[in-house]
């Protein structure tokens, strides 16, 4: 090209650029002091102003800055209407090369002369673009024809461009730190290079046409995933040259023609988007250039649309189109911890926790298209939401007004996001430019669960594939392997089972899938959340401050908590509590019923707690506290440590037991991408009705509809406010390996086992149990300046200065627990006794009841054994050892049923390693509160 023209270039692009900036930061100044009217004219002026500099540029250099003009051109749903206007004009044509030029590069690519190749070719092109341009012609044989012949030199200038282009987003940046687009012309710089070879767009247009069908008329999925629409067929290419089927079309722009075929555009922008999903989230190969120069719409009925150029293509990883398929459906749901959990998986990083802003920027992508009449009210929201936005990161980050403008809360963007992100808005403004609305959360609903349901469907569920690749510890644990694999994807969706013996590990083994829309496979260190399982571990909280003297079984939980004595509670004591017999079994019904999000708030629930009144005698009836019993345990952790519950479970049983990362009550920021997802059994959820009327079920839930209740849970739970917030009897999320190690050392009176085993990866207890986000830094003014943001960090996480005067266990570091097997989580030689409420114990439980002091006790074969003790959850997680045999297992499922699968594990282990099997799992023994929910029946 030249060192003259490129500096030339250069110079242009640079100049222009600086004088639309400066124009637009002096009319900024200008605004401030005029009316409302006057303002509004102001600003359409210098809109259009600026809108011609920018058009004049790119009629005057071609190239790359052509294809960003088409772009800005589509984006009426956000941009001025001058500008709109002005640069549509680039969707038509630019002025054509010269014939010469043209037919040189056909013999130079082709090998053979025009009149050699075609019968007839049409000297005018039907369309010149910033790469090519197209001419009609017939083949010899009578074929009608495009022949796309690219630019001669195009490729240098180009380049040149994209660096140019680099330059100025870079000076932007740095001028303007709110408005950072490097990921954006990075990803495109990568990209865009890819056009000027016809040989690779012609592939994509061979690939893209068998994806959707366009020969056969389907593409052998449902009618919900198929499309119809048309590509041409590639006849011959080369580097420069490409030649197509010819297609009679409408353009889209062509109004007028469009309304005198009776085409309906409404229909016509719902199957280019159909089609797009289906490239997407079906194929993972779409076509990153939507624009309207880029479609044609066929003249016969049905006026298919007409799909064209496909040089700029992006292909997905299967990870990466099943992160985004995720990402869509936890936009159209709700749901942050599925939004979250896509951001990781696709390689996106947020410098901060800040889940709802996440789910309403992301939204904002698959919101309804907006006509192009609507745009100054679609960019006046866009521009108050992003301002409310920016006002919570800079109170969160205790920034100031200089330093927010410089925060980008975005630490890392993948390429292909961008790409991504940028066909949805050229989407977008098809549709405002065509001035219809689109329900883009409606139409690729359907494509994007296609590509997660296709996933499991097709994955090898009946194989070893199916169950995580680790080795097998035991002969009972290949049985098991073998169990599972029989059972298959019918009952199982994800699952956990570790068991230890002896101290040791004898089976570790994960199966299945994370989620109904989330097809990763389950992990040793998935997260799954266990319900009433969670008991068990507040119950061992409680005894561990006993032990350390903190606290007493027989004290009244008034002298603990003084607020709790209100209403005739101060003769309520801690064994009241942990026996279900305090008579406060449906003190959070009335909540449940009226808003159960308000079970999120830690101190209120608290409160209430405190203020309710007993139904029954202290002491007198054991009646299960299916919720209650959490926050009362958890008041008194809290009052009696002075420290929160989380600290205490931390310093209690994660540290001690070397369990970071894989036990937790209210999850932190960061570990969504290990959770599991709950779905709900449904062919078996007829059967929950079944225990509507049982005595052992609390009056709060026979009088509600249980199937109902239960459709409701899996929703409910799922969220992510349910799952960050503190519920100690209902609301533990962990590993299965987390959850056997604690009961392994319950098993052992408290005796830490030697550490978990090397085979299980990744290894139990390497992650952080306060996951991080990358943090921005800046300099702090002072100490106190310094001392403040690390308490903002603290609130962050949920964490609060401890200003007692002790330590709740040893100074000691998390290696030396978990490697020293000499050491205790309790020193009561009696703890066994404590956990049954036998021996010393007897008088604080009520004879032949279900539960010890916070521990349900298992019978085995219809008599009592006072040797094994656990809790399990509704919907099938649960947790037991047996002390006798020094054996501990537990079971964690995100498919939850009436306990079927879980019984049948614990049968199956129970049997092969000859320990007696508690009632709890046989088919004809009395069942626990919890596994009332979990009751198979026959």
């Amino acid at each position: 090209m030249g060192w003259k023209n490129i500096y030339r270039r250069r110079l242009r692009v640079f100049t222009v650029a600086l004088v639309i900036y400066l124009d637009y930061k002096a009319v900024q100044r200008r605004a401030r002091w005029v009316s409302r009217g006057k303002e509004d004219a102001l600003w359409e002026k210098t809109h259009e102003r600026n809108a011609r500099r920018l058009l004049n540029l790119i009629i005057e250099l071609e190239g790359l800055w052509v294809k960003m003009g088409q772009y800005l051109s589509t984006r009426a749903d956000v941009l001025p209407e001058a500008y709109i206007c002005l640069l549509k004009q680039l969707q038509d044509s630019l002025p054509p090369r010269p014939l010469w030029e043209v037919r040189q590069t056909i013999v130079e690519e082709l090998g053979k002369s025009v009149d050699e190749l075609f019968s007839s070719f049409f000297e005018q092109p039907l369309a010149t673009a910033s790469i090519a341009q197209v001419h009609r012609a017939t083949l010899k044989n009578g074929e009608e024809v495009v022949v796309k012949v690219q630019h001669d030199g195009i490729k240098e200038i180009i380049l040149e461009d994209l660096k140019n282009a680099k330059a100025i987003v870079d000076w932007i940046a740095w001028a303007e730190p709110q408005y950072d687009f490097s990921p954006m012309i990075d990803e495109w710089c990568k990209e865009a290079p890819k056009e000027l070879d016809f040989n690779h767009e012609a592939e994509n247009t061979r690939k893209v046409s068998r994806n959707l069908g366009c020969r056969s008329g389907n593409d052998g999925t449902s009618l919900d995933h198929s499309v119809d629409v048309l590509i041409p067929e590639v006849i011959q290419s080369s580097e420069k040259v490409l030649v197509l089927q010819y297609m009679d079309g409408i353009r889209l722009n062509d109004t007028q023609s469009l309304e005198a075929y009776g085409v309906d555009k409404q229909k016509l922008v719902e199957e280019i988007t159909r089609a797009y999903a289906h490239q997407i989230y079906v194929d993972g190969f779409f076509n990153g250039d939507p624009h309207p120069g880029n479609f044609l719409v066929s003249k016969e009925p049905p006026h298919r649309p007409v799909l064209l150029d496909f040089g700029l293509t992006k292909s997905l990883s299967s990870s990466m189109k099943q992160a985004l398929a995720k990402m869509f459906l936890a936009c159209a749901e709700g749901n942050h911890v599925g939004l979250l959990s896509a951001f990781a998986e696709m390689g996106l990083r947020l410098r901060l926790d800040m889940p709802d802003q996440a789910m309403e920027v992301s939204t904002l992508f698959f919101r309804n298209s907006t006509p192009a009449k609507d745009a100054l009210e679609n960019v006046k929201s866009l521009n108050d939401q992003r301002e409310k936005n920016m006002k919570i990161i800079q109170e969160k980050m205790n920034l100031n007004q200089k330093q927010v403008k410089r925060f980008n809360p975005v630490d890392a963007f993948p390429g292909d996001a961008i790409i991504f992100t940028r066909m949805l808005n050229l989407l977008r403004g098809l549709s405002s430019t065509m001035n219809v609305r689109i329900v883009y959360l409606d139409i690729m609903r359907p494509f994007a669960e296609a590509a997660l349901l296709g996933n499991l469907h097709n994955a090898p569920i009946m194989g070893k594939s199916w169950i995580c690749d680790s080795p097998i510890h035991s002969d009972v644990e290949e049985k098991l392997r073998q169990f599972i694999v029989r059972i298959g994807s019918d009952k199982i969706l994800g699952l956990q089972v570790c068991a230890y013996k002896d101290g040791k590990v004898i089976i570790d083994t994960a199966a299945g899938v994370l989620g109904r829309y989330d097809p990763r496979p389950v992990q040793p260190d998935s997260l799954f959340p266990v319900f009433s399982v969670t008991k068990g571990i507040t119950a061992g909280l409680i005894h561990w401050l006993v032990d350390k003297d903190k606290l007493k079984l027989d004290e009244t939980v008034a002298r603990i908590w003084p607020e709790f004595g209100a209403n005739g509670k101060d003769l309520i004591k801690v064994h009241h509590v942990l026996n279900h017999s305090s008579g406060l079994h449906n003190a959070m019904g009335d909540v449940i019923k009226s808003n159960p999000f308000l079970l999120c708030d830690w101190d209120h629930s608290l409160r209430h707690i405190a203020s309710c009144t007993p139904e029954t005698e202290p002491g007198s009836q054991q009646l299960y506290h299916y919720l209650s019993f959490g926050w009362l345990c958890g008041g008194i952790i809290e009052h009696a440590s002075g420290k929160s519950f989380k600290e205490v479970l931390e310093e209690a049983i994660v540290h001690p037991l070397n369990i970071e990362g894989e036990l937790y009550v209210g999850i932190p920021p960061g570990v969504e991408p290990r959770l599991a997802t709950l779905a709900l059994d449904i062919d078996e959820l007829q059967k929950f009705s079944a225990i509507q009327s049982r005595p052992e079920v609390p009056d709060s839930i026979q009088q509600s509809n249980v199937s109902e209740m239960a459709s409701s849970v899996p929703a409910l739970f799922n969220t992510l406010n349910m799952r960050r917030a503190v519920i100690p009897a209902a609301n533990g999320h962990c590993s299965a390996r987390a959850l056997a190690r604690y009961y392994a050392a319950l098993a052992a009176g408290g005796s830490i086992p030697p550490p978990h085993s090397s085979l299980s990866k990744p290894p139990l207890g390497s992650h952080p149990h306060f996951p991080k986000f990358p943090s921005f830094k800046l300099k702090p003014k002072s100490r106190k300046c310094s001392i403040k943001a690390a308490n903002i960090r603290g609130n962050l996480f949920g964490s609060r200065r401890d200003t007692n005067d002790y330590n709740l266990i040893s100074n000691i570091s998390i290696k030396d627990v978990s490697t020293d097997t000499n050491r205790h989580m309790f020193h009561n030689s009696n703890i066994h006794d404590a956990f049954m409420g036998s021996g010393d114990f007897t008088t604080m439980v009520l004879p032949n009841g279900k539960f010890g002091l916070g521990f349900r006790r298992f019978n085995s074969n219809g008599t009592e054994n006072m040797k094994t003790f656990g809790h399990s959850g509704m919907g099938g997680s649960t947790g037991f050892c047996n002390v006798e045999h020094d054996f501990a297992i537990a079971v964690t499922l995100n498919k939850m049923s009436v306990g079927g699968v879980t019984r049948s594990i614990i049968q199956l282990v129970c049997s092969e390693l000859n320990i007696p099997l508690p009632d709890e799992f046989s088919a004809q023994g009395e069942k626990g509160p919890d596994m009332q929910l979990n009751l198979q029946q026959s």
